[in-house]
């Protein structure tokens, strides 16, 4: 069994150097623990924990001019089981990083002014640092802190949210004589949703008045109602945003409540009136997510992402512009087939620039917002990156290009510069070069496969450190969540396929059907045929990659989380003897208990359908998991997280049941304080072992 140290080393045990016999190729051993390390490459493979040593860099914003880059970095501090987050400062054309802020405690920038002074958010207060400077200095001192904080363009107003309880659905709150009582009472749905029960408290933004720091009687803008803004359960300060003129407020929320909150998408954005009080909604008509509120840097015009259909939470994503004094408005990427991760406007106002996967990466793109875009004139769209790279966000832009956040499947999250002029990207920040420099690489490589309707299918292969094509690896094949969301150039800190490869593993990681950035009809494709053709795009990239002589076709696993630990619970029953192993995490085996337990029923109604209307039946025959299980028989290792109200405990819980009594080699894994994600650094490091040791016991 592979046990995974607290050292973080691996050994590979095998001597590499010994000439194989190409015609009876040797099987490769996979990396045990041992005391030392072996060099590959002139590195050690990646161990779970030196994954977690990285660190992890988001970008926070930049000065005025455009110059310098603020930018922030979290340390996992493995003894404490947290993470410790700094920002530090960096010249965007090269230079050396100083550190900006060293308090214990995570900081977020608000906002840098014209003269350099930081606004950033430090334990739930704001405080103020200049770029070239200085002692910080706390501005407020708001009991209970502040959250999602904007301060309007005057600066003379802020906008912050927090909860609000409109409903006595905790026992505490409506018996106030049983104040040791512990009991939830609902009479609609949207009881519970992620990882948290409704406890009867709304977010909602609130505006006051702001002054060095001193707040007015702050004011509900949306006293009263029962709805989430931010919404729930991952929204933030992108929900809302002021007018130029800082007279109005733009917030996002769902304005439906229980049932019909559960089964719909339908956010709108409305405009608030800070004079008079009044709300009126300004994507009246329109019946999916609405989201993102954004000016143009003249503040004459105002964008935001829009889907077109109510309850499918994957539709494609536009970007709509709309002239707030005509009332004229505008699909800027109707006739594109794509769908739209995030945007922003050019400095000059006459460009947004967008992020979108295309084909296994997501890349930058520019839209041409002209005059003409008010008539039938389609507005010009162009992809303006290139690469082996993802672009996973745009920080600002400067005199020469746009300043991005980019990763790789070897390379966790960087700031870079990108060049209109040369199109090239170039690193600013290299936070973890120096440790990667000491780490083993894995090359990572396209290959496109005929699917089983003839359709080409992509997949990503990584292969181990020392890869040599006369030898035999085990495979696995990874199987994506989502269902609809993209197997692209990204980096993560558990699901990481250059982790995977190091320990001796090739990984395939296929575009199968329902990911973005091969067309919408493709990402629709998989809704109500989650059994169909994407679990034969999985059978048919892995049986393309076994024709390859360095596969050990004897030693296969498929592995996946949320709708990828449904994919392997499917291809569990119809895999015929491909796979020796399988790992499902969160992942959905019965779909009717499914249906009858998870929170957000747009989705469970777009993609699946009720169980009692018999047009779904297939989806609860053919295309459920449970019903295939009279064909199990490969051993299967199964990760529960206690909290995940998304795929709940009851899943795991029957896939392994049934497993055991079947007599299958078969292990359950239940983390009791982790959702459909696990968090905790030491929880992830037990994911880890047991994923690593579980192939390790069963593929040899």
């Amino acid at each position: 069994m592979l046990r995974l140290s607290c050292i973080g080393a691996l050994l590979l045990i095998n001597n590499m150097a010994v000439a194989q016999s190409k015609e009876v190729p040797q099987k490769v051993k996979r990396p045990q623990v041992e005391n030392q390390v072996k060099t590959i490459n002139g590195g050690t493979p990646l161990s779970p924990k030196t994954l977690w040593e990285l660190g992890r860099v988001s970008a926070e914003g930049l000065s005025a001019d455009g110059t310098q880059l603020i930018y922030g970095v979290s340390n996992y501090q493995f003894d404490e089981n947290k993470s410790e987050k700094n920002l530090f400062v960096i010249p965007v054309k090269g230079g050396e990083a100083k550190q900006f802020t060293s308090e214990a405690g995570g900081e977020s920038v608000l906002s840098v002014q014209e003269n350099g002074d930081v606004l950033y958010m430090f334990k739930g207060q704001i405080w103020q640092k200049n770029l070239n400077g200085g002692d910080a200095k706390q501005l407020t001192d708001i009991e209970g802190g502040l959250e999602n904080v904007k301060i309007s363009p005057d600066g003379k107003s802020i906008l912050f949210s927090k909860a609000v309880l409109l409903k006595e659905y905790h026992s505490v709150d409506k018996y106030a004589d049983l104040p040791k009582s512990n009991v939830y009472i609902y009479d609609n749905l949207d009881y519970r949703h992620w990882d948290t029960w409704n406890d009867g408290r709304f977010n909602h933004p609130f505006v006051a008045s702001y002054e060095n720091g001193k707040l007015g009687e702050p004011k509900d803008i949306m006293e009263g109602e029962p709805f989430y803004s931010p919404q729930m359960p991952f929204g933030g300060a992108e929900d809302f945003t002021w007018a130029p003129d800082s007279k109005s407020v733009i917030y996002v929320a769902k304005k439906r409540f229980g049932n019909d909150y559960a089964q719909s998408t339908n956010t709108d954005l409305y405009q608030y009136d800070i004079a008079s009080g009044k709300t009126r909604n300004l994507t009246e008509g329109m019946s999916g997510y609405d989201t993102n509120p954004t000016y143009s840097k003249d503040g004459k015009l105002l964008s935001w992402l829009s889907m077109k259909t109510d309850g499918y939470e994957a539709d494609k994503n536009d970007i709509i512009l709309l002239e707030p004094g005509s009332g004229r408005k505008v699909n800027l990427t109707a006739h594109w087939d794509g769908t739209v991760n995030s945007f922003v406007w050019s400095k000059d106002n006459k460009k947004i620039y967008f992020v979108a996967p295309t084909k296994g990466t997501v890349q930058l793109f520019e839209i041409n917002v002209a005059k003409g875009v008010w008539s039938k004139m389609l507005p010009k769209i162009t992809q303006i990156s290139e690469g082996d790279f993802d672009i996973t966000g745009i920080v600002g832009e400067t005199a020469t290009g746009l300043i991005v956040t980019s990763t790789k499947m070897t390379r966790a999250t960087e700031v870079f510069d990108y060049n209109f002029k040369s199109k090239a990207i170039k690193p600013i920040t290299t936070v973890n070069d120096a440790m990667y420099s000491q780490i083993a690489d894995t090359k990572v490589e396209g290959r496109m496969t005929k699917a089983s309707d003839g359709l080409d299918l992509f997949s990503w292969v990584i292969y181990p450190p020392d890869f040599d094509a006369s030898k035999k690896y085990p495979v696995l094949l990874f199987c994506q969540g989502g269902p609809q969301s993209a197997t692209t150039q990204s980096y993560s800190f558990r699901w990481n396929f250059q982790l995977m490869a190091s320990q001796g593993y090739i990984v395939i990681a296929p575009n199968r059907r329902g990911m973005p950035g091969w067309g919408v009809k493709w990402n629709e494709q998989i809704s109500k045929d989650w059994g169909g053709q994407s679990i034969q795009d999985y059978l048919s990239a892995i049986d393309d990659l076994s024709k390859e002589s360095y596969v050990d076709k004897e030693n296969i696993a498929a592995v996946g989380a949320s709708y990828g630990g449904y994919s392997v619970f499917m291809l569990a029953g119809v895999h015929e003897g491909r796979f020796k192993s399988l790992i499902s995490h969160c992942g959905l085996f019965d779909m009717t208990s499914w249906y009858g337990t998870t929170e957000e029923l747009f989705f469970a109604n777009h993609d699946i359908g009720p169980y009692w209307d018999k047009n779904n039946a297939k989806s609860y025959n053919e295309f459920n998991p449970i019903k295939h299980i009279d064909k199990w028989n490969t051993p299967i290792l199964i990760f529960q997280g206690g909290k995940d109200y998304r795929v709940p405990i009851g899943q795991g819980l029957e896939a392994f049941q049934a497993a055991q009594l079947k007599g299958i080699k078969s292990r359950l894994v239940y983390l009791p304080e982790e959702n459909h994600w696990v968090l905790s650094g030491h929880n992830a490091q037990v994911w880890q072992r047991e994923f690593f040791g579980w192939l390790s016991e069963t593929l040899k």
